[in-house]
């Protein structure tokens, strides 16, 4: 697949509405640590650490990233990550990444993101699962606190994934309970998403559901309806990682004018009536072919459809190397495509907040926050 090029919404100052995109406050739920690292940032570590790169500097290593992940395919999408990863071995490299990470949402204009990585991918050199858990920390609170000091407040807290193909869910199931006043908010399973499903991972889902821990997991990406379902069933997921595929679970059965009827099916009715959040990341879908039965352009995204039939959708950025995009770009490429206006970005976001793994106190500022920085 060619390269997606920049909309023109992308390259001046994204608007809706007369208003800035960049400056309206906005909630991130599905951004990978390792696929949100600065390309300046991933060619100065491997410099330090001898590891060969494919260019010869920073500003082609961010075309090159690009262009290997707008592969039309997850698999070879997810063969990016692992140069980042291998610049991610260390405590000071985890605590820059993730400072720089937070900083980067802060400048965008997000107010409170979650950031998912996977632990386990970050112990090549030594680091201990918790060592590489705190640097995390480390780096984020670095980050929080200078923003409140610049006065551009951000809070971030941590997802942590483990490997669907992998055998190490319980351990980092039980990982994510031991920090969970500490920095660490939800579960996630990540990585290969076909053949490969949450009822692998039983002992470790079945331990955070009776410590009523939260979880989301990728599914609906490069599987359908059945993922989601196990991610349901199994995983008994609060919100549904990506969730795409949810659309092949309905079924347009007849068009009057400019009316489109649709049958839903009982997964599609399930998420919908229950509210379950889909973390919709417009341009990845693109790139990894999560969206092929439907087309190859952000016009042919199910996501306008899955909005107007009332399903909990969210704008997401996915990994912001590899797609080169940003939360605005996010939602400056579905305001051109779908000519939506700022009462329905204020909906996606207040859609975020609500869906967010915070207590419902904080979930309910968070909401005031939003809706009086819209209306500001």
């Amino acid at each position: 697949m060619a390269r997606p090029q920049k909309s023109p919404s992308t390259r001046r100052e994204a608007h809706v509405g007369g208003v800035p995109i960049r400056s309206l406050p906005k909630v991130s739920l599905h951004d990978h640590l390792d696929g949100g690292v600065r390309a300046s940032t991933v060619f100065e570590l491997a410099g330090e650490a001898g590891i060969s790169l494919p260019v010869q500097s920073a500003r082609e290593l961010g075309e090159w990233f690009a262009e290997q992940a707008a592969s039309d395919s997850l698999v070879d999408y997810l063969k990016t990550f692992e140069l980042t990863v291998s610049v991610m071995q260390s405590a000071d490299a985890l605590t820059r990444i993730a400072r720089e990470f937070v900083e980067d949402l802060a400048n965008d204009g997000v107010v409170y993101g979650e950031v998912r990585w996977a632990p386990e991918q970050h112990t090549d050199a030594g680091l201990t699962l918790e060592d590489a858990v705190q640097a995390v920390q480390d780096g984020i609170d670095e980050a929080e606190e200078a923003s409140d000091a610049s006065g551009r407040s951000i809070r971030v807290n941590q997802i942590l994934s483990a490997l669907r193909q992998g055998d190490r869910s319980y351990e980092i199931a039980q990982l994510a309970l031991d920090f969970r006043d500490e920095g660490v908010v939800g579960f996630d399973l990540a990585g290969p998403e076909d053949g490969f499903p949450p009822s692998r991972h039983r002992d470790a889902l079945d331990l955070l559901a009776g410590e009523f821990f939260p979880v989301t997991l990728h599914a609906g990406e490069a599987a359908g309806p059945d993922s989601i379902r196990g991610a349901l069933l199994d995983g008994r997921a609060l919100r549904l990682g990506h969730g795409v595929r949810i659309a092949e679970d309905l079924e347009q059965v007849e068009t009057e004018g400019d009316e489109v009827h649709v049958r839903f099916g009982d997964l599609a009715r399930w998420v919908r009536d229950r509210e379950v959040a889909l973390e919709l990341s417009p341009t990845s879908n693109l790139g990894t072919g999560a969206i092929a039965a439907w087309g190859d352009r952000i016009e042919d995204h199910p996501f306008d459809l899955l909005y107007q039939l009332g399903f909990c959708v969210t704008v997401n950025t996915d990994n912001r190397l590899m797609s080169r995009t940003t939360l605005t770009r996010e939602i400056a490429r579905l305001v051109e495509a779908f000519d939506y206006d700022i009462d329905d970005v204020l909906q996606f976001q207040l859609n975020a907040a609500a869906a967010t793994f915070l207590p419902v106190e904080q979930r309910e500022e968070l909401i005031d926050l939003i809706t009086d920085g819209f209306d500001r």
